[in-house]
């Protein structure tokens, strides 16, 4: 009888406040929607360093007779096959090294036209102006210093390039999209909450009548405040299972249909359908538990009988 009595004050709450339980549902569901998005982005961030990071060399350029008119690092001319053999023999000593890969200047020119052939600058390129270069692969890609310390200023060394400072760009450009999400997701839950306090207000006064009643016949404060929490509490949690659509559809149009990065960008590893599925449940909890204690600490202030 109590569970039908605080089942049926739920209902009457929500339809006598249904545009402002809708609006709770719509800010809820666009904060966690947010909120999932920032875990998500985190998580691609993550996945893509470890990937990528796992794959890149440091590159250590040679000069070439070009280099020697016009780099001050190159002042005393072309490397001699001397000191490539001198750099070679200090690179296998070297205990965090797993490969070193020769790349010549022919070779070079070759992945220089296929990369960039088309463009009308590429024609104007010879051979002999690309840069011999020894692509060093490490076992821990965090180690690079120690390989520019080693050979950066060395006779017949141009420079020491870590590949790693290419992507560090577009990691700092989707850690500042991340950051810009959860800023507004901030400000999205401040609205929400706000929102709550709201309608649970507005509900307890227009309820305080048959509040008043309950006190008299010798109801508890929980009991009365039970109907006002899990008011918001249930349209925190369609809040939740929406923005849970959301993230879902979100991943599906971006990596598997619509945009189908997952084949425009196959070079990118993008984050799975299990790391969707882990954050879901953190989303539903957050949507249901959030305005539950927002509803209790705001009746602690208004409802008074």
């Amino acid at each position: 009888m109590r569970a039908q009595f605080v089942l049926s004050e739920i209902g009457v709450g929500l339809r006598r406040n249904l545009t402002m339980t809708f609006a709770v549902v719509v800010s809820v569901a666009l904060s966690l929607a947010l909120f999932g998005g920032a875990l998500l982005m985190r998580e691609q961030v993550g996945t893509m360093k470890d990937y990528w990071y796992d794959k890149v060399n440091v590159s250590i350029f040679l000069c070439n007779k070009a280099d020697a008119t016009n780099d001050p690092a190159c002042t005393k001319g072309a490397v001699t096959d001397q000191e490539k053999a001198s750099i070679k023999a200090d690179l296998s000593k070297m205990g965090i090294i797993q490969h070193v890969y020769h790349e010549d200047a022919d070779q070079a020119y070759k992945h220089y036209q296929e990369q960039y052939g088309k463009t009308a600058f590429a024609s104007s390129i010879t051979p002999d102006q690309m840069e011999e270069s020894y692509r060093v692969k490490l076992k821990d890609p965090q180690k690079y210093q120690v390989i520019a310390t080693a050979f950066s200023g060395r006779d017949g060394v141009q420079s020491v390039q870590d590949q790693r400072s290419i992507l560090e760009n577009l990691f700092s450009l989707m850690n500042g999209m991340n950051v810009a999400a959860l800023c507004v997701m901030a400000l999205m839950l401040v609205i929400a909450l706000m929102l709550i306090v709201n309608t649970v207000r507005v509900s307890a006064f227009s309820r305080r009548r048959e509040t008043g009643i309950m006190r008299l016949v010798g109801a508890s404060s929980f009991y009365i405040q039970l109907p006002f929490i899990m008011e918001a509490a249930f349209a925190g949690l369609i809040g939740g299972v929406v923005a849970c659509g959301m993230l879902m559809l979100g991943r599906y149009f971006l990596i598997d249909g619509g945009l189908d990065l997952q084949q425009k960008m196959q070079l990118v590893k993008f984050i799975g359908w299990d790391a969707v599925l882990s954050k879901l449940p953190l989303v539903l909890a957050i949507g249901l538990l959030m305005p539950a204690v927002a509803a209790f600490v705001a009746l602690r202030k208004y409802l008074r009988v």
